[in-house]
């Protein structure tokens, strides 16, 4: 009898680069060494107590199941956080999901068949793969490097990766893991080949507010011949401390796509209930909040710059959005290194968790010698964070 065996969609599912080494973590900590977390975005700021105490207070006795496009009260807050920001979005428009990264998963099967492509940037969110895997999309990748900060390449090169299988470009603006914040030209020239050559844009908007030294993102909703061809993914996780309450959203004009998306939230029911409702407020007046958050990060973001140019050999471009940085490390490879400061490295009992770039990119041996830093520590914390990994470092190369 042929043994049993899991699908190849499965088999070729690539695992969490931000996730991966969490055993090599949790061993060092029953060790009684502390493990300070870079590895993931996961603020350490604490959640609003407009959200808390709404869910501590839920005042109904039974806990139904939500309509599958979202609460009412729920796309309310959505549409009104979206038309604040000038955005041109109905009620109709959007959808409420479980968390942006469902957002992304409902979005990618609404316009991509298997064998279909999609446009990423390389280094990208590594959730991206996952979900491509998943719904056999590929992923045809165009380098951006360290160098320069992550810009996009010249407009031919990205239109050489376009071919008849091609259905969308996807960005996340301000991005993670690099943390850049493309230019109002890098934008127009994105939404130009979407135009010209009739593709959809997924705009992942999570971090849109957390941009620094008074800049801000050029929003891809601006462009009202594109709307038919824009689909927002956006989630309240980062912009209000709460990644736990597990609400994103999806927003387009496209009533083809946003009608097949609701057949996808059909099949998984509903987001839960009671978180749905405690977002509500911040979504309302969203402005007020993150614009201290806004100042939180920035003082964080050059908190790290500074520590990480004691790094003897580093190199990276300082950052101007979301809460990520990507510098190159003078070692031979990260993911050896990564693991390296989890089974091996410590100073008084502690030491760094950090997430090795190779899985931020699709192209093989990319990455090799980046890793991602997320800054939602404090910065004392970040301060003695930074400083660990300067001694690995050292430590580790003589090992070499």
């Amino acid at each position: 009898m042929a043994k049993i065996s899991i699908s190849k969609r499965a088999a070729v599912t690539p695992a969490s680069a931000i996730r991966k080494l969490v055993p090599f973590a949790d061993t060092a900590k029953k060790k009684g060494i502390r493990v300070y977390h870079l590895n993931i975005g996961q603020p350490d700021l604490p959640t609003p107590p407009e959200i808390m105490n709404l869910i501590r207070k839920f005042p109904d006795k039974t806990l139904e199941y939500a309509p599958s496009s979202g609460m009412p009260e729920t796309v309310s807050a959505w549409t009104a956080f979206f038309q604040n920001k000038g955005f041109p979005y109905k009620k109709e428009d959007i959808l409420v999901t479980s968390g942006g990264s469902e957002a992304l998963i409902f979005t990618v099967m609404a316009i991509a068949d298997p064998g279909d492509e999609i446009i990423v940037f390389e280094p990208f969110y590594t959730s991206y793969a996952i979900i491509a895997a998943m719904s056999n999309v590929i992923l045809r990748p165009v380098r951006t490097h360290v160098e320069d900060g992550f810009r996009l390449p010249d407009k031919k090169l990205i239109e050489n990766k376009i071919n008849r299988k091609t259905k969308a470009l996807i960005l996340c603006n301000p991005n993670n893991p690099t943390g850049t914040l493309y230019t109002d030209e890098e934008v127009r020239m994105l939404a130009d080949l979407a135009l010209k050559y009739n593709l959809f844009i997924i705009s992942d908007e999570t971090y849109q507010e957390i941009v620094f030294d008074g800049k801000k993102v050029l929003p891809f909703s601006n462009f009202k011949d594109l709307l038919p061809q824009l689909v927002i993914t956006d989630s309240v996780s980062k912009r209000f401390n709460s990644c736990g309450a597990r609400v994103g959203c999806v927003a387009s004009r496209n009533r083809e796509i946003m009608a097949a998306i609701l057949k996808f939230a059909q099949g998984r029911l509903s987001v839960a209930t009671v978180d749905q409702l405690a977002v509500v407020p911040l979504l309302n007046n969203h402005e007020d909040y993150v614009t201290g958050i806004r100042k939180i990060y920035q003082n964080r973001r050059d908190t790290v710059v500074r520590e990480l140019e004691k790094i003897e050999g580093a190199a990276f471009r300082t950052p101007m959005g979301a809460f990520y940085i990507i510098p190159t490390l003078p070692v031979d490879d990260s993911d050896r290194f990564a693991q390296y400061l989890l089974e091996k490295f410590s100073d008084k009992k502690e030491t760094v968790m950090i997430a090795p770039a190779t899985g931020f990119y699709k192209t093989p041996e990319l990455g090799r010698k980046e890793i991602r830093i997320a800054y939602v520590l404090e910065q004392r914390k970040l301060e003695r964070a930074i400083d660990l990994l300067n001694i690995a470092v050292r430590q580790y190369n003589r090992l070499k």
